[in-house]
């Protein structure tokens, strides 16, 4: 299920975007979901080779750092 489009309208915005096409949104939103999934995906890796079941932000902070 993709994310709503509307918070990546409002991040063009405040980027200082005055107007974005649908199609741009929409590829910004995937980008960063593609992204966000990535970065879950070393979290847990890490969380898990720390011996946890529970992802922490410093797993969030290192996996987004390339440590993983």
């Amino acid at each position: 299920m993709p994310l709503p489009i509307l918070p990546f309208e409002k991040i063009a915005k405040n980027a200082g975007a005055r107007r974005m096409g649908k199609d741009a949104v929409e590829e910004l939103r995937d980008v960063v979901e593609e992204y966000g999934f990535s970065l879950a995906q070393k979290a847990v890796k890490l969380g898990e080779h720390a011996g946890r079941r529970t992802v922490k932000e410093e797993d969030v902070e290192l996996a987004s750092k390339g440590i993983v």
